[in-house]
């Protein structure tokens, strides 16, 4: 009897220390930032280059560097510093590969695709932990491409500074994901700037596609009441926030705070409403809208203001 007592709390115990963790990690995380964008002019980080022995996995360290070939422009991108392992532009700062993982998950190990390069242990790269808000930051993909290569430039909406964000306290720069294949968040490019060198990016601030991710849904893709705890962890979000600090929101916060599809002039199709696309994004979590997004009052957990 004690033992079936004592068992769900010394889980609960263990689920809330891995969520301080979580938070103390995403902390960290945050001041590397901000003493990047320091040595900066107040630019979020956002580069492209290749640099040898800079794999996050260190046993990766020994492979040959090829400036133009494999471990730079080719698969497995092991010495490659993008958007995909934006760890490598705050490791200066945070002297720790550990404290971007969630202390209550694992890294994830999955190929892109069948018989593709494996995330960590072939490419380096950190996934199933936290995840950059690039509608802030921005991202470029310029390594060995022509100057006129689509999708070369993806500017932030605002510019990609801290001084653009209104409230910094408030909008979200980093926050948990357990994506396969992106450890950054998806955003919205628009459709007529699609074949365009440079592009701007939007928030993905879509409700009903956090809804799906964060929620179990029914066979209509219906969210019910119940999170899904293979996307949350201990029932929050951590999140850490455009000015270093960091918070847990409990999920159903974390929805309130983003605006729905109607709400954002976007439209909603069955991909977000059941969060597929969620599956989906070898592509670099960029989609494109048709329509520019739009909204009628502030959402500051994504900088809408």
């Amino acid at each position: 009897i004690l033992a079936a007592i004592l068992f769900p709390v010394f889980a609960q115990a263990k689920a809330a220390a891995k969520k301080t963790g979580a938070i103390s990690n995403v902390n960290q995380i945050g001041k590397g930032v901000m003493i990047y964008m320091a040595d900066s002019d107040d630019v979020f980080p956002r580069n492209d280059d290749c640099y040898d022995k800079s794999s996050l996995n260190g046993a990766l360290n020994s492979k040959p560097f090829n400036y133009t070939g494999v471990g730079c422009t080719s698969a497995p991108f092991y010495y490659r510093m993008n958007h995909y392992s934006w760890q490598k532009w705050v490791m200066p700062y945070t002297k720790n590969v550990d404290v971007f993982e969630h202390p209550g998950r694992k890294k994830i190990d999955d190929p892109a695709s069948q018989g593709g390069p494996r995330q960590w242990s072939d490419n380096g790269q950190i996934m199933g932990g936290f995840a950059l808000n690039l509608a802030l930051t921005g991202a470029i993909n310029t390594l060995g491409r022509s100057q006129t290569a689509a999708g070369r430039e993806r500017n932030s909406w605002l510019g990609g500074t801290q001084t653009a964000i209104s409230d910094v306290s408030s909008a979200m720069l980093l926050f948990e994901f357990t994506n396969k294949w992106i450890n950054f968040s998806p955003v919205y490019n628009l459709s007529s700037e699609q074949s365009m060198s440079v592009q701007t990016s939007y928030p993905f601030a879509v409700r009903e596609f956090w809804t799906a991710l964060t929620k179990k849904l029914d066979a209509q893709c219906n969210p019910l009441s119940e999170d899904d705890n293979r996307l949350t962890f201990a029932n929050v979000v951590v999140c850490g926030m455009a000015d270093g600090s960091a918070r847990a929101f409990k999920t159903d916060r974390f929805l309130s705070l983003t605006p729905r599809a109607r709400d954002y002039n976007v439209t909603l199709t069955n991909d977000l409403k059941c969060g597929s696309m969620y599956g989906n994004t070898q592509n670099g979590g960029n989609l494109f809208t048709s329509t520019t997004p739009a909204w009628t009052q502030s959402w500051p957990l994504w900088a809408l203001q």
